[in-house]
């Protein structure tokens, strides 16, 4: 199946929960800095994803083939054991945000304006899976993340970007040689059906991890996936 790509998504930021997570105080003379901030990214933010419908056509010990594409990883191969169709995708908050905080000479607006990116990050990843939701009804799904884990390390993300064709003509994401994705407020990542909730963070033992979604398991790989 061809990709589809996702860009009419618009995102809507609270300016009141920004400056409270950012520590402005209403009265203060940064206050109306981060206001206008907040404006020019909503008029010229365009936040896009990119995904297909992808099938699993082979699996070994520590391998999982989809759509003709070899990933290696042991936690990915158990957890798409029962999973038949999977849905890779990539999803940024997109170059216009990118240059605009990368072109701010003053560090503490290029700071918010990173805050953002990530925020728009956040809501192109709620659009896209509340598309697949509506559109591919999958019943209760889980993602993998090249890099999240030693597992599987950030290489496969060559070839997650491969199995998605070019990401950046479709949506302006680039890897770079170490296999970083521009612009940087990006996720990609394999979204998979499963009957059993699974997140990175369960099997990742670091400590004071502010995107922490689940609490470290010490004892999850030897029970699940240590072959």
């Amino acid at each position: 199946m061809n990709t589809i790509t996702l860009d009419d998504i618009s995102f809507q930021i609270d300016v009141g929960d920004l400056m409270k997570k950012l520590r402005v105080k209403e009265e203060s003379g940064r206050a109306e800095d981060l206001r206008r901030l907040v404006e020019t990214a909503q008029a010229i933010g365009k936040p896009k994803a990119l995904y297909k419908v992808a099938f699993v056509e082979s699996k070994d010990v520590n391998t999982v083939v989809v759509d003709g594409v070899t990933f290696t990883s042991r936690v990915l191969r158990v957890n798409l054991e029962s999973a038949h169709r999977v849905f890779p995708f990539v999803a940024t908050c997109g170059m216009e945000l990118e240059d605009r905080a990368r072109s701010m000479d003053d560090l503490l607006q290029r700071y918010w304006a990173e805050t953002i990116n990530e925020m728009a990050l956040r809501s192109v990843r709620q659009a896209l899976d509340e598309h697949l939701a509506q559109r591919y009804q999958p019943g209760p799904v889980s993602t993998m993340n090249p890099g999240s884990l030693g597992d599987w390390p950030l290489r496969e993300q060559g070839a997650l970007f491969a199995l998605l064709g070019d990401p950046h003509q479709s949506i302006g994401v680039r890897l770079t040689e170490s296999f970083l994705m521009i612009p940087i407020k990006s996720v990609s990542g394999i979204l998979f059906p499963t009957k059993e909730s699974f997140a990175n963070c369960q099997l990742c033992p670091r400590e004071m991890c502010p995107s922490r979604r689940a609490p470290y398991d010490p004892d999850l790989y030897e029970k699940k996936y240590r072959v």
